[in-house]
């Protein structure tokens, strides 16, 4: 591993876990954001491509919650991100940039949520 990748493994694996979570929303708004861009463009493998990296970054939101410690907001967020996942799912599907465009305003107002929590 060169230092650079060392250096980015670093920096993430060292952040607080409210830091963790803004990290990875920007990240699926990030992908949200490309696959808009692709969808527009006529480009649906990228646009895929993008939607699976978002879809994935859900996944990771979704098996990290505690439930137990989190009752219900863990259970509210575990709903949403199903339901975000399945949106996304269905927009692929249809070619329905609306649903992309609906998923990151959502998860615009959890990370800002995020940010003022973890004072970012």
């Amino acid at each position: 591993m060169n230092a650079i990748a060392r250096y980015e493994e670093q920096s993430i694996t060292t952040q607080n876990p409210g830091r963790l979570v803004v990290l990875l929303y920007e990240g699926a708004i990030r992908f949200l954001r490309q696959a808009l861009a692709a969808s527009m463009a006529g480009e649906c493998r990228k646009q895929s491509q993008s939607i699976a990296r978002a879809q994935d970054i859900l996944l990771e939101l979704n098996s990290a919650l505690n439930m137990e410690a989190g009752g219900q907001i863990a259970q509210n967020l575990r709903a949403l991100y199903s339901f975000l996942w399945q949106h996304l799912n269905r927009s692929n599907m249809n070619n329905h940039p609306q649903g992309i465009r609906q998923s990151i305003t959502i998860l615009e107002e959890l990370v800002g949520g995020w940010k003022t929590i973890v004072a970012v």
